[in-house]
C-alpha cells in the first residue's frame, strides 16, 4: 500500500529537483533520520512519548541516548510495562513521507537501490523511473516472536513459480520472495518476545545486523538493509540461561529496563488514561478518587505478594480491566434502579474479581489458597490502605460502638442509593464522617451511598467490625465491655461478608 499525494514528485527526475534531493536523502539511513528528527524535537522541547507516564526520568532518557547513538535496542521488562506501545511511538520520529521506487518489494531508496529489481528499473527508465510514497505508519513492521516462525517468514525464500513464469534461474535474486525483515527496509522492524525465536532465526538476524547479507536456500544474497531493529523481552528469558544466543545479544547496542509505576499517582494516571470509563451512557458516570486509588492499590499489593509469581509480574492491564468492570457494574445497577448517576461502590470491586484472577500467576502457596481467595484478600488490603490515608486520626468510635451495641446492616448490591442512604442513616455518626472523602450533604445520593459503604468496608479491613454474606456488617471480634458484673457474657459472633 502506498500513500497517494499528488503534490509530491512521481518520477526520479522530479524527485531530484524537489526538496527530497539526493543530497538530502540519498545516503541518509533510517537511524540518521530518527536521530535528526529527535534532535529537532529536543531543541523545540516537544514531548517525545505522549501518554507514557512514570518513565520521564528513567526509561525515556535511555531511549533518547540509544536513538542518538544510532543503536538497535531492546526493552526488557515484565508484561504490561508499555514496551510495545513505546516501540510503536518511535514512528513519530520518522519523516512524514518517504519516497521509494514504485513496485519494489523492499521499498528501495530511489538514489541507492539495493535489490536487483530496483537497479534494473533505474537503468532501464532513468529519470522517468516511477516514484511512490510511504507514510510513517507504513514504515513500521511488527512481529510477535513464536517458536514456529521460520526463516522464510523472517528473511525470505526461493519462489519457484516466480522463477518459472519469468524464466529466471532458480538462484537468481529476482526469484526471491522476501520475508518481513527485507520488506521493512527503510523503516523500523520490531520483534516482541525476542528469545522465543528459534536459534537459527536469531543467527539470521545478527548476520543481517553485522554483515548486511542473507542466505536463502544456500544462495548468498548481498542485501545491506537499512532498518532500525528494536526488540522486547522478559528479563528472565534474556540471559545466558535463557533462550537468547550470545552473538545476537552482543550486537544489540542498548539494553533498556522498563518498570511498573513507581508511585500510586503514576499508576492512577495510566489507568485513567487507558481505561474505558468515559462512556456515552444515559447515566452519568462518576468514579470517586478513593475507588480509583483502591483499584490501583490492588495491583501494587499484588506485585509484592509472595503468593503471586513475581517473575511473571502483575500487568498494568489489571487495574485498567478492574476499573472498567467496576464502572460497568455501577452502570448496570443505575439502569436497574433508574438512577441518573452511576457511582461505583466497594462491592463493585468485589464484583470485578474475574478481572483480577485471570491476571494473577500464582505460586504454589497461592494455588493452594485459590485465586479468588487471594484476590479478595488483596482487595481488603487495598481498601485498608486507602481508608487509612483518608481517616488517619479521625474518630470513628461512635460508628464502631453502634455495631458493638448489637447493630447490623446488610447492603445489597441490587439496592438503589435512596435505600442504601436510609440504612446508613441508622448508624449513628456515619454519614457525618464521609466529608473526609470529599463528599458533602449536597452531593448525589449515589455518591454519598458509595462513601458511606467505603467507610464501613474500611473499618472491616482494619478488623474493627466484621461482615458476613448472611447478615452483612456486624460487630468485630473484640469482646464488648460487660454491662453488669455478671461474668462470661456472650460476645457477638464473628461473621464474614462476601
Amino acid at each position: 500500500m502506498t500513500t497517494e499525494r499528488w503534490d509530491l514528485p512521481h518520477t526520479l527526475g522530479a524527485l531530484r529537483r524537489s526538496e527530497f534531493s539526493e543530497e538530502r536523502i540519498g545516503s541518509r539511513t533510517v537511524k540518521d533520520e530518527l536521530r535528526e528528527n529527535l534532535v529537532a524535537r529536543l531543541q523545540r522541547r516537544e514531548p517525545l512519548f505522549a501518554g507514557i507516564v512514570g518513565y520521564e526520568d528513567t526509561v525515556v532518557p535511555q531511549i533518547v541516548n540509544a536513538v542518538l547513538s544510532r543503536h538497535n535496542f531492546i526493552l526488557l521488562g515484565l508484561r504490561g510495562q508499555a514496551k510495545t506501545k513505546i516501540l510503536r511511538m518511535l514512528v513519530s520520529l520518522l519523516d512524514e513521507s518517504s519516497p521509494y521506487l514504485a513496485g519494489s518489494e523492499i521499498r528501495d531508496n530511489p538514489y541507492n537501490p539495493i535489490s536487483r529489481y530496483g537497479r534494473n528499473l533505474v537503468e532501464e527508465m532513468g529519470e522517468e523511473a516511477p516514484i511512490a510514497w510511504l507514510s510513517r505508519d507504513q514504515r513500521y513492521v511488527e512481529k510477535l516472536a513464536t517458536p514456529d516462525v521460520t526463516i522464510a517468514d523472517m528473511i525470505g525464500d526461493i519462489d519457484p513459480i516466480k522463477a518459472a513464469r519469468q524464466g529466471h534461474d532458480i538462484s537468481d535474486e529476482l526469484t526471491v520472495h522476501y520475508g518481513l525483515l527485507p520488506r521493512a527496509n527503510r523503516g523500523i522492524f520490531a520483534i516482541n518476545e525476542l528469545p522465543d525465536l528459534a536459534g537459527k532465526i536469531q543467527v539470521g538476524l545478527f548476520n543481517i545486523m553485522q554483515e548486511g547479507d542473507i542466505q536463502i536456500k544456500g544462495y548468498p544474497v548481498r542485501l545491506p538493509l537499512d532498518v532500525m531493529l528494536v526488540f522486547t523481552a522478559n528479563p528472565e528469558d534474556y540471559t545466558a540461561r535463557g533462550k537468547i544466543i550470545t552473538p545476537l545479544k552482543d550486537r544489540i547496542g542498548s539494553e533498556i529496563r522498563t518498570h511498573y509505576p513507581a508511585t500510586l499517582d503514576h499508576g492512577i494516571s495510566i489507568t485513567r488514561q487507558e481505561a474505558w470509563t468515559n462512556r456515552c451512557a444515559s447515566a452519568e458516570i462518576r468514579v470517586p478518587d478513593y475507588i480509583r486509588q483502591t483499584v490501583e492499590q490492588i495491583a501494587f499489593f499484588a506485585r509484592e505478594d509472595k503468593r503471586v509469581d513475581r517473575r511473571s509480574g502483575v500487568s498494568q492491564r489489571l487495574p485498567i480491566s478492574v476499573l472498567e468492570n467496576v464502572v460497568s457494574n455501577a452502570e448496570q445497577r443505575a439502569y436497574r434502579t433508574g438512577e441518573k448517576t452511576a457511582v461505583p461502590r466497594v462491592l463493585d470491586i468485589y464484583s470485578a474479581l474475574p478481572s483480577i484472577t485471570g491476571k494473577l500467576e500464582l505460586e504454589y502457596e497461592g494455588e493452594l489458597k485459590g485465586g479468588e481467595a487471594v484476590a479478595r484478600e488483596l482487595i481488603r488490603q487495598a481498601v485498608g490502605k486507602v481508608f487509612s490515608s483518608y481517616y488517619d486520626g479521625v474518630d470513628l468510635s461512635q460508628v464502631v460502638q453502634w455495631f458493638e451495641l448489637g447493630g447490623t446492616i446488610r447492603l445489597d448490591e441490587s439496592l438503589g442509593s435512596p435505600a442504601i442512604i436510609e440504612q446508613l442513616r441508622s448508624i449513628q455518626g456515619l454519614l457525618d464522617k464521609v466529608g473526609a472523602l470529599g463528599v458533602g450533604a449536597r452531593d448525589p445520593q449515589s455518591l454519598r451511598a458509595s462513601a458511606g459503604e467505603f467507610v464501613l468496608e474500611g473499618l472491616y479491613a482494619q478488623r474493627r467490625i466484621s461482615r458476613s454474606e448472611e447478615q452483612g456488617f456486624t460487630a468485630g471480634e473484640r469482646k464488648k465491655a460487660p454491662a453488669s458484673p455478671e461474668p462470661n457474657l456472650p460476645r457477638t459472633q464473628r461473621q464474614r461478608f462476601n
